[in-house]
């Protein structure tokens, strides 16, 4: 009987094994995995992601770099019209990991919508050579040509090339490299600041590398040789591919998504709607009115955690129009660099090289802020903000934008010589292009400033079961403020008919824009300021009022501590990546 029993045990064993394996067809590589310790499969995990993060960005900056030039050289765009498609590209990159990542939690599910995303990145990358292709250079023989596409058919394959790339990258951003797979729930906030510190810091190392390299190769040595862009995109599928089959794609928690949020908000406006009306009760937040025990149907949790992230809207609206004037670099500042002398000693650099120097200060700056960031996080029994990093940071773009409308009066102020850009000749000013650096500069010291600091912020101040959804509402501020400089830049055009964001820059007055730009920046500074005392203090005891302090969250975290504490017993403990540094 015990050999009956035990046989019968194996022959369940080998069903369940046979059953994994159809429910995950990628599972090749299972027994592999297995055979990896911990700290290995957690560091292959994490290499991975970090490959494919940086394929990623590559790409998306490689689109990026020398579109306004594309559109107005290639397609015959005004300048406000390729402004505002770069913009929107930018914007519609932003969200689509948001849409995603919901996609993938509610209807379609993460492996098939990982292989749905690398197919939809691939093609729009592949695309976009298609359309800047010359087909009007290449002979059959000596009478006949490859017929070239129209504008129409320029135009149609370009929109959509953007509408399946911009769908691509939202699906790897919200799948494959979350910031939740990094690990970061233990963190503090010393360690997180510092993670995100060195997170852009890596970033915006690949963003200078493509655009100096992916630039120069477009424009001037090979400007319709864009194949390098699918190349990488191919390479991040063979990645995405192996952690699908090594199961390294992360899985989030479900108890919580963006539906929840919305159904909290939506149930308690309702409900309050329908108290008001017919009998009136008193609650200590607005919110409250969608729990069950006031008539909602949402548990204490599920609205404890969102009023928590509804405490983070002031910080998050300040954010959208600094995103905007961020979104200067990619449309005004490329303007302004396009129209002016790019010849240095003999050598034409590439207009989009430009951007490097607004990466430069971020470089440097980083290993700075974690010396101070050592200070402002010494003290065991306070746990210092960095919101006066967002406010120097908001102050320094307000100032950027500024010096960009005094450094347009003063590039008006040279001759105009002809200049080649993408094999055409263009009329621009004879100022050297150095002498719009100090915007760029301001920029970049904004940029290393104001974007750590409010991921922490966004990170650290709500609920564990939450984070994720936090970071995808900080998204959507930021994507609504890409909208919005486009629209800026759209109304403008069209309520000074062309004078503030005009087509020729000499016939123009587009420091005026940068002006309108600076003082509603310089407002958004200063209501900013008024508000950063919210989130003056990060310590675990001092943020329970941000947080949301409920018994059901503190049990949930008393089980997780009794759960850690027998892991702990029962392995060796392993330093983590943090406390290795």
């Amino acid at each position: 009987m015990p050999g009956a029993d035990r046989r019968e045990m194996q022959e369940k064993g080998a069903l369940n094994h046979t059953a994994d394996k159809e429910q995950n067809p990628f599972s090749g590589e299972r027994n592999h995995d297995e055979k990896l310790s911990r700290p290995e499969k957690k560091l292959q995990e994490a290499i991975c992601v970090l490959l494919v993060e940086l394929c990623e960005r590559f790409t998306f900056f490689g689109i990026v770099c020398n579109m306004i030039l594309f559109c107005t050289v290639n397609l015959g765009y005004r300048n406000y019209q390729a402004a505002i498609v770069n913009m929107c590209f930018v914007g519609t990159s932003t969200l689509t990991p948001v849409l995603l990542g919901w996609l993938a939690q509610c209807l379609v599910g993460r492996i098939k919508l990982v292989c749905i995303s690398m197919a939809l990145h691939f093609l729009g990358t592949a695309l976009l050579p298609v359309v800047s292709f010359p087909f009007e250079d290449i002979y059959i023989d000596r009478r006949h040509i490859l017929h070239p596409l129209t504008k129409r058919e320029q135009k149609i394959v370009f929109y959509f090339a953007l509408l399946t790339a911009s769908l691509g990258i939202g699906g790897i951003r919200a799948i494959v490299c979350p910031l939740s797979a990094y690990n970061l729930e233990d963190c503090g906030p010393k360690e997180l600041l510092s993670f995100f510190n060195w997170f852009y810091w890596l970033v915006n190392l690949n963003s200078a590398v493509v655009f100096v390299s992916i630039s120069y190769i477009q424009q001037s040595v090979a400007r319709n040789l864009g194949f390098l862009l699918p190349f990488v995109s191919g390479l991040m599928a063979v990645i995405t591919i192996h952690m699908v089959r090594g199961e390294m794609i992360y899985e989030p928690k479900t108890d919580s998504s963006l539906l929840i949020t919305f159904g909290v908000i939506a149930s308690a406006l309702r409900t309050c709607c329908l108290r008001s009306r017919y009998f009136p009760a008193a609650v200590g937040n607005w919110l409250d009115r969608a729990k069950e025990n006031y008539g909602g149907q949402y548990s204490e949790i599920q609205v404890e955690g969102t009023k928590s992230l509804t405490r983070l809207f002031p910080l998050f609206t300040f954010q959208i129009l600094y995103r905007t004037c961020m979104m200067q670099i990619p449309s005004g500042y490329y303007l302004q660099t396009m129209n002016s002398n790019l010849h240095f000693s003999g050598f034409a650099l590439p207009v989009a090289a430009m951007n490097v120097i607004s990466i430069v200060p971020l470089l440097i700056l980083v290993p700075v802020l974690e010396c101070i960031n050592l200070y402002l996080f010494s003290s065991k029994d306070t746990g210092r903000s960095p919101t006066i990093y967002i406010v120097v940071g908001q102050l320094s773009a307000a100032l950027s934008v500024m010096v960009a409308g005094f450094s347009e009066i003063h590039r008006k102020h040279f001759p105009q010589v002809e200049q080649r850009l993408s094999e055409e000749v263009l009329l621009v000013s004879s100022m050297p292009c150095f002498h719009l650096a100090p915007q760029y500069i301001l920029l970049g010291v904004a940029e290393a400033l104001v974007t750590p600091s409010c991921a922490l912020l966004s990170f650290w101040l709500v609920s564990e079961r939450i984070r994720g959804i936090s970071m995808h509402f900080l998204a959507l501020f930021n994507g609504a403020g890409c909208f919005m400089g486009a629209f800026f830049v759209l109304t403008a055009h069209a309520g000074t008919q062309g004078n503030w964001f005009p087509h020729l820059l000499h016939e123009g007055k587009l420091e005026r824009f940068f002006f309108f730009l600076a003082s509603l920046m310089m407002v958004n500074t200063l209501g900013f300021w008024t508000i950063a005392h919210r989130y003056n203090n990060l310590h675990p005891d001092c943020i329970n009022e941000l947080r949301g302090s409920f018994p059901g969250e503190k049990l949930l975290k008393h089980e997780k501590a009794i759960k850690r504490y027998g892991t702990v017993l029962e392995s060796p403990p392993i330093l983590s990546p943090m406390e290795k540094t």
